[in-house]
């Protein structure tokens, strides 16, 4: 019984060790502590994984003054080891006896012979088991390195009380009472053990004047000041140990704090969000993903704001923020609707231009090079709408100086057709025309309209779609205004032959009368003259017959001379009908 009592005090010091080293060293939640007896002297094991930073100076302190006021026993000798978990040497020892304040540490003992390998400890010990390595066939148990080996050998606890039956009674009882009272007054000095517990006097009052805190909170640097009195008080609530009668009530505090913290961080949180979100709102979005990162915080606002309930403290802080971040988002929204808007007309502007640039490739007729003129009006009409406001408004304008010069060369192109078009229409009505007026022997007409439809033709130039056939139509053209120019010219002539005749065949008696045809010029003598020339003969007056003849003499020479002029040839017949003179020209 008396080892038993001796191994339940060894496991209490060693848990109370491991409580301080949670208590007083970073990440000491890490740390595992084992003692042992071994010849009248302590021996403590403290170990933690790879990885876990270990500040041996401040753990040999703590360990020391812990054990001071557990062991108050004058001539008690200790060693403290330190290693990592599952590593065989230990790289920190720590010696000192209790009634001195002198102090000896041994660092990085990386030998197997620098350290007593007949320590009390064994390798089955659960806390070697646990974490040290699996040791391999050639690599007897017995070889490996453990300060703590042996430990929990019952016959070495009864070989020295046969031998030595004093010592391990007055061991096991100074230990025993040693470790008690020392315990009892470690423990007593705890947070919340004894007397008033200020630390869960604290948390009461903080969460009586939680409400009128949030209350009087009017900006996001005074809900942090809160949470900050809140955190601090839940760590001093998670440092009362659990043997602290106020423990449960502690804990249900801290659980509650806890709770409020974690909602004004969600609330900070948020307004941090909408704070950030209103101060790039100031200036216009330069891209649809910029409008998209403001949605994002405006929605990263809103959603812990909804999740506070109207019977919630903060419910009346957040509750009118929540509505004006919801008016913000509904303006973003709207803005990205309309830049969504913006984005299509510019991919259907894209889209319309590919279309316009491949129909350029095949465009034959004027029709056809129209529509291409239309198809890249209505994608600079589709880019034009855009307002400066938009996001995508530098981007519509950069399409826009691409597209524009594209419009021109397609209009100049489209109009110069056109022209090319009105221009051989033009020539083939002149030459119609020109038609008409022949079949009425229209000469002069005719030849003009020839010339308008031959200069028409030629005017067609040779870029444009109806070059070909404009080309086509010049020799015929060329042809019938010829034509149509000696026809002039013939009628021209029959013109002044027309009115030489009659100025010949006119007088106070009308001498004679006339018709022209394509070959000859025919002349009859009018009744009325040979009356009057039959009368002036029978007066037989010399000089009326000589004026007579005079007068037919030169009667005969103007037919002649309007025959050659006319290059016809002249007949004229009397009254009666008979041929009395004939002429053609160049005989």
């Amino acid at each position: 019984m008396q080892v038993a009592v001796i191994e339940e005090d060894l496991q209490f010091i060693a848990q109370i060790l491991q409580e301080q080293l949670r208590a007083e060293i970073p990440s000491g939640e890490f740390f595992q502590v084992k003692c042992a007896v071994k010849n009248d002297q302590l021996m403590i094991l403290v170990q933690h994984p790879q990885g876990v930073s270990a500040d041996t100076d401040n753990i040999f302190a703590v360990l020391e003054e812990a054990l001071r006021s557990l062991l108050n026993q004058h001539g008690q000798r200790v060693e403290i080891f330190l290693r990592i978990t599952g590593v065989k040497l230990p790289y920190a020892k720590y010696s000192l006896v209790l009634q001195g304040l002198e102090a000896k540490v041994d660092q990085a003992v990386g030998e197997e012979e620098k350290i007593d390998n007949s320590s009390p400890f064994t390798t089955s010990d659960s806390l070697v088991d646990d974490q040290s390595p699996t040791n391999t066939p050639n690599e007897p148990e017995d070889q490996l390195f453990d300060p703590m080996a042996d430990a929990p050998d019952l016959s070495f606890y009864t070989t020295i009380k046969s031998r030595r039956p004093i010592k391990p009674i007055v061991l096991g009882v100074a230990v025993t009472g040693i470790a008690v009272l020392g315990a009892a007054a470690y423990l007593l000095t705890r947070p919340c053990v004894m007397f008033e517990c200020k630390e869960i006097q604290t948390a009461e009052n903080l969460q009586k004047s939680w409400q009128r805190q949030i209350q009087n909170a009017k900006s996001e640097s005074e809900l942090i000041k809160v949470q900050q009195q809140l955190v601090e008080a839940t760590l001093a609530l998670k440092k009362i140990p659990g043997y602290s009668p106020r423990y449960q009530e502690a804990e249900t505090l801290a659980t509650n704090l806890s709770r409020k913290s974690e909602t004004i961080n969600k609330v900070v949180k948020a307004f941090g969000a909408a704070s950030l979100a209103t101060k790039k709102s100031q200036t216009p979005a330069n891209s649809l993903e910029e409008l998209k990162a403001r949605q994002k915080l405006w929605r990263q606002a809103i959603a812990p704001l909804e999740t506070i309930s109207a019977n919630n403290e903060l419910y009346g802080l957040v509750q009118p923020r929540l509505g004006i971040y919801r008016a913000k988002l509904r303006t973003v929204n709207q803005q990205l609707q309309l830049e969504d808007k913006w984005l299509k007309k510019i991919t259907a502007a894209k889209n319309v231009a590919n279309a316009a640039t491949k129909q350029e490739t095949t465009a034959k007729t004027l029709s056809e090079l129209q529509k291409v003129q239309s198809t890249w009006q209505v994608a600079i009409n589709a880019l034009s709408i855009i307002p400066k406001t938009s996001s995508v408004y530098s981007q519509a304008q950069q399409l826009l100086i691409e597209y524009k010069p594209k419009l021109v060369a397609a209009r100049d192109r489209a109009t110069q057709q056109l022209l090319a078009a009105k221009t051989y229409k033009q020539a083939i009505e002149n030459a119609e025309q020109a038609k008409r007026y022949e079949k009425q022997n229209q000469w002069q007409a005719a030849v003009t309209y020839w010339n308008q439809a031959l200069s028409a033709a030629k005017q067609v130039k040779e870029d444009s779609l109806y070059y070909i056939q404009a080309q086509t139509l010049i020799q015929p053209y060329s042809t019938s205004l010829k034509q149509a120019e000696a026809k002039l010219q013939v009628a021209n002539s029959l013109q002044q032959t027309r009115a030489d005749l009659e100025n010949t065949c006119s007088g106070a008696i009308r001498v004679c009368n006339f018709t022209i045809t394509d070959r000859e010029i025919i002349v009859r003598m009018t009744p009325e003259y040979e009356q009057a020339l039959n009368s002036n003969l029978n007066q037989g007056n010399q000089s009326t017959v000589a004026n007579i003849t005079s007068h037919l003499e030169s009667l005969q020479q103007a037919l002649d001379v309007i025959s050659d002029n006319a290059n016809l040839a002249v007949i004229v017949f009397d009254a009666q009908g008979s041929q009395i003179h004939g002429h053609v020209p160049g005989r």
